[in-house]
Order: C-alpha cells, then structure tokens, then sequence
C-alpha cells in the first residue's frame, strides 16, 4: 500500500529526528495525516505510524465509519475483549523494538491512551510532536493556502454584515446572530464571535452578552468561521458616532504596531522578532502595560495552532507559515482596540489573507 504523501513526508521528518514511532489520537493530527475523524470517547484510538507501517488502533464499533476515509490498516478491539492485545498487535506489525524506542505522543491524546502505549513500551523515550507532525502543520501547502484564503475572505463579509447591523438598541447578542448567518448562508460553520460593545472591548476574551448598543460607544468585533475545513480569524473597531481624542490616538498606535509587524515577517526571522517589533511600538507610546497577549497564533485545521508569536519564541520563520497578527491596547472600564490580520510568509515578506481595511468603522 502506497502512503499518503503525509505521511510519507511524515517519515522523512521521522528519520531527521531520529523516531521509531508517532502515535496520534483522536485530534486534528489524525484529520491532516488520514483524514479520519473518528468520535472521541473513552474507548482508545490511535494512529500509529513507523517507518515501515501506518495503521490503526480502532474501536470495533468505529471501524465502518473510519475506514469510509482511509484505505490504512485497522485492527480492532471490542468492548468484551478490551483494547491490550489489539495493540500489541498494531505495534508487532509497526516493528517497534520495545526496548527503548523514541516515541512520538500527540499532545492533544488523552493520558489514558497515551499511558496505556506507554506501558506496552516501558523503556520508550518519549517526545510531543513538535519537531514532527506540527513541524510539518505548519508550513501550509497550496491547497491549504487557498482554503485558508477563502475562509478569511468569507470573513471580511460577515465582519461587514456585523458592522452593517449596529445601530442603538442593538445587543451584542443580535449582532453576533446576524455574522453567523452569514457563515451558514455560505457553506461555513460558526466559530466564535466576540461582540464587544463599550468598556467590554477591553476584555480580550469577552463573552458575547445581553450589552445594549448606545450612542458613544466603542465596538471590537473578533469573528471567525470554517470554510472547507479551515477557520479564519478577524478583528476590527468602529464606534457609534465620531470617536474621541484619545481612541482616535490608541488606533493609530496599534495599526502602527501591525505595521511594524508585518515589516518583520520574513523568511529567516525568528518570531519573537515579530512580538518584539509590534510591542516596542506600544511601549514606546507609553501603553506597554495595556497590551495583555502575545502578538500572534498560527492557524491550520486549528485556530490556534504552532507557530505562536510570543516575546519567548525561537521559532524562525519559513515560507507557507500562517499566523496572525493582532496587537492590543486595552483600557478597564473604557474601551479595547485589538487589529488582527491573517499572514502567510511568503519569500518576500507577509501575504495579508484579508482585504477589510483596518480603519474604524463610523456607524
């Protein structure tokens, strides 16, 4: 049986890094090496891949369906009999060497699967998959790039259907029903929607409430929805009549903090480069304390997934790399101003994956 190109590139990356074994539960890892999306429960499932084998630990009731998406082995396992000897004989036909193999856990598994592989393998040295399968996650491929786009397109038309909405005595509630028809009106699911109106803007992970819309009020709409299997991810202002001074000045600053960011992506640069130049430019402005996160997530099958954009992260930069963009300034009991864009790195520089302006919206 001939391998996906996956996870054949899989165990390239396998021989780089010396691993015998990548063990993969229930998560997205398994969508992007199979395709298969099994249902998470109790009942341990895991993808094993070795360099001479690709496979399958499957509860028995999961079987049918599990394989409508791979033509990969799958050895089963009921509920009478339980799951020990289905794996050893998934890792017989894997030919680990039990000794001390170098293992490879999703660190998205549960413990309980994970810890049952363990002690089949009790001198395993084991590892999480950064230098495997989210090494390769992360750098996208054509075909992800164009899902990517289109998703983040379909979102710059629901972040202008939730700006069109605003008007006094809306709530915040409203405004988020209007985004996520248009998501379902468009093939795509839901996500998440963030509408913050007023002084909830300044909470970066508000809950989308009952808040009423009122004159003078800042608004942050942070939206996003799946579309062919890839999420997008969007933040952006308005306000309910002319802004103030001071919101004016705090916008201008952090779309000068994107800015400065963008300029720092390219192949080669580590990511802490790209944190770095976009919260210099906060602190310089004297709101260093008021900008709370990191500067960026990457996105793939996950909203959030490697490579993070931390002050912390050696991670360099490497063409097809997908991340966000999204500098802060949060003031308690005011307003936020968050403006996120989605870039992937191209030789040149960042790709923008939107085309919405950054501007505040006057409503």
């Amino acid at each position: 049986m001939t391998a996906s190109p996956r996870i054949e590139r899989l165990r390239q990356r396998m021989a780089e890094t010396g691993t015998d074994l990548v063990a993969i539960g229930p998560s997205s890892h398994m969508v992007y090496l199979t395709g298969v999306d099994p249902h998470g429960d109790e009942r341990p499932v895991m993808l094993l891949v070795s360099q001479t084998y690709a496979g399958f630990l499957m509860p028995a009731l999961n079987l049918d369906a599990a394989r409508k998406n791979s033509d990969l082995p799958m050895i089963p396992w009921s509920d009478s009999d339980g799951p020990d000897a289905a794996l050893a004989q998934v890792l017989e036909a894997a030919g680990i060497d039990r000794t001390a193999p170098s293992v490879v856990l999703d660190e998205t598994m549960r413990a309980d699967f994970a810890l049952l592989l363990l002690d089949a393998l009790p001198g395993a040295r084991r590892r999480f998959t950064g230098d495997t399968v989210s090494f390769l996650r992360a750098r996208k491929d054509e075909d992800e790039y164009r899902r990517l786009r289109a998703s983040q397109l379909l979102n710059d038309k629901a972040m202008q259907a939730g700006f069109a909405a605003l008007k006094p005595g809306v709530t915040e509630r409203d405004v988020a029903s209007v985004i996520r028809s248009v998501y379902l009106e468009n093939g795509a699911r839901p996500q998440f929607d963030l509408v913050c109106f007023g002084e909830n803007g300044a909470f970066p992970h508000h809950h989308t409430g009952d808040t009423v819309l009122k004159a003078g009020d800042a608004v942050l709409l942070d939206i996003g929805g799946r579309l062919g299997g890839y999420p997008s991810d969007m933040t952006r202002v308005a306000h309910l009549g002319e802004p103030s001074a001071e919101f004016a000045k705090v916008h201008a600053i952090v779309n000068t903090a994107v800015e400065a960011a963008l300029a720092a992506v390219r192949p080669g640069a580590k990511a802490s480069a790209v944190d770095d130049a976009a919260r210099g430019v906060i602190a310089q402005a004297g709101y260093g304390e008021f900008f709370l996160h990191r500067t960026g997530h990457g996105l793939g099958l996950d909203i959030h997934e490697p490579p993070y954009i931390t002050a912390t992260s050696d991670t360099v930069l490497e063409e097809g790399m997908v991340f966000s963009i999204e500098p802060g300034i949060y003031l308690a009991g005011r307003f936020g101003i968050r403006l996120e864009e989605v870039v992937i790195v191209r030789s040149d520089g960042p790709e923008i994956l939107s085309e919405l302006p950054r501007d505040t919206v006057i409503v």
